[in-house]
This record gives C-alpha cells, structure tokens and sequence, in this order.
C-alpha cells in the first residue's frame, strides 16, 4: 500500500507542477526514466505519459548505487486501487459500512430472471453456491470505477462453478450493450432490473454489493465504492469457499 501512496505522490506532484516556472525544472529534468527494455525516455515524454494516469514509476537501486525510475503501464485493476485509495485519502474513510436494503445473517428474498444472454438465474435454485449480487446502472460514475476490480474477481473465480455473480442493472438492453463494447463486465447482468433493485431491496444507492452463503443467507452487503468494499467481497467468498473444508 505505501508503494501505490508513493506512485500517487509522485504523480500528483507532477501534474501540480507542470506551469512550475522552469528555474525550477532542472531537479525534475535531472530523473532518469527508463522502460523495462532499458530505453530512456526524454522528461517530456514520461510526464505526458504520466499525465495520461495510466502509467507510473517504480524507483529501482542499483548496484552501482545509483537511481533511476521504470515507465510501465497500469492495469485495469491496478489504475482502479490508485483511484480507490485516492478517493479514501481525500473524500472519506478507506472503511466500508453495511448498506441500509440488507440485513447480515438474514435470508436474502430471491428472485427469479433471465440475463441479457438468456440464461436463467434463481436465487432458490442457486442454493449450495455462493452468489455474489451487484445493483448498478451506466450512468453511474462509481458503478462503472468498480466494474474492473470486480472482473478481477471473476477472474479469480472462473474455474470454481459454486461462485455466481449477478448484476443487476437498471438500464435497458440497449444502453447496457452499447456500454459493454468498451466496457466489458464479466458478471451475468440482468437489465430493466429496477423492479428487483428498488421494488424488491428498496435500492436506492449504488454501486451496492451482496455476498450471500450457500444457503441464501446475506454474508455481506455495503453501498459506495471503495477499496473495502472490494476486499470484502473477495475475503466472504473465501470464507464461504472454506466453510466447507
């Protein structure tokens, strides 16, 4: 974590001073950047890069002892944890807090649709897995921030058939299939899912995340997006994995 806090210094520090008045550049222009191949870059062109938010700087010792920082290219997940943990260092706690629609320890009500590839999926008929519930919409900005932290999961997951994820979208098939071109999201996302979000939870904030057990019981549930809220949902699923161990 003080690694990603360095990387974030380190990039706001020079985007704040790119109309810095140049008797002040020497120190900057005296970094040597270099990529993974050895090739050095001009200061210009690693700090347009960085400016760009997805590339960042990994300081390197060598053994001649001398210094010098590695240009690489962020990943989905990687750039989402920066901004994660920018967002809690300026805006809030870094600590996630139940949602107000869930209750922990309580059976979840189902129900029972069809995503947007027509595979049918039931909270009742899902028992014996561990069911991962996403509730978002594409006009928000902090459903969409999530979406690549939590294909990482699924990721994770891929090959383990007793962990289901849902999302459930208010958005019509159109918006979501338009979205989804340049923003894939590995969930099963049921769309018009309003009447489940609002009518059924009483929804009415988002990004909320749900992480039932394998009986239908809520094991964890919050509202907002965080870095928190991702490791929560990573560590309940483990949890429930290893529950049967």
């Amino acid at each position: 974590m003080k690694k990603v806090i360095f990387f974030i210094i380190i990039i706001l520090n020079f985007s704040s001073n790119a109309q810095v008045a140049s008797s002040k550049r020497p120190a900057v222009d005296s970094i040597l950047v270099k990529d993974s191949s050895g090739n050095i870059y001009a200061h210009d062109d690693w700090k347009a890069l960085l400016e760009t938010r997805n590339f960042s700087l990994k300081q390197i010792h060598s053994d001649e002892g001398k210094t010098y920082f590695i240009i690489y290219q962020l990943t989905e997940e990687q750039k989402w944890k920066r901004d994660s943990l920018a967002r809690a260092y300026t805006i809030r706690s870094i600590k996630s807090s139940e949602s107000n629609f869930f209750t922990t320890g309580k059976k979840i009500d189902a129900f029972r649709e069809k995503d947007m590839d027509r595979v049918k999926l039931s909270i009742e008929e899902l028992k014996g897995k561990v069911i991962v519930l996403n509730f978002w919409f594409v006009g928000c900005p902090p459903c969409r921030a999530e979406i690549p932290a939590l294909n990482s999961i699924v990721d994770s997951y891929k090959d383990n058939p007793d962990v289901v994820f849902i999302a459930i979208a208010l958005d019509d098939y159109y918006t979501i299939k338009n979205f989804l071109k340049s923003n894939p999201f590995k969930y099963h996302i049921i769309e018009n899912g309003r009447y489940i979000a609002q009518g059924k939870y009483g929804i009415n904030l988002y990004p909320t995340n749900v992480v039932v057990d394998k009986r239908g019981i809520v094991r964890f549930h919050t509202s907002g997006v965080g870095f928190a809220t991702i490791q929560g949902i990573k560590k309940s699923i483990e949890n429930l994995i290893n529950e049967d161990k």
